[in-house]
């Protein structure tokens, strides 16, 4: 399991496990937080084809589909 601190997530880099239209690196674009401070929404973008991805932020903690950082 991977650790995130949510507070850190922006500009935090990924390497997804199943590689999908040489989609392999990204890097988180936006987070939105609302008044506790919980995060809301996560962007991430692809570093190939710079194209843009929703994703729900805690997935980013299952070692099976991410890795911290670029690998």
């Amino acid at each position: 399991m991977n650790k995130i601190n949510p507070k850190k997530l922006n500009r935090s880099k990924w390497t997804a496990v199943d590689v999908k239209n040489k989609e392999k690196h990204f890097i988180v674009t936006e987070v939105n937080y609302d008044e506790d401070d919980r995060v809301t929404s996560c962007l991430i973008e692809a570093v190939y084809s710079k194209s843009q991805y929703s994703i729900d932020w805690r997935s980013l903690n299952n070692r099976e589909v991410w890795l911290n950082g670029w690998k």
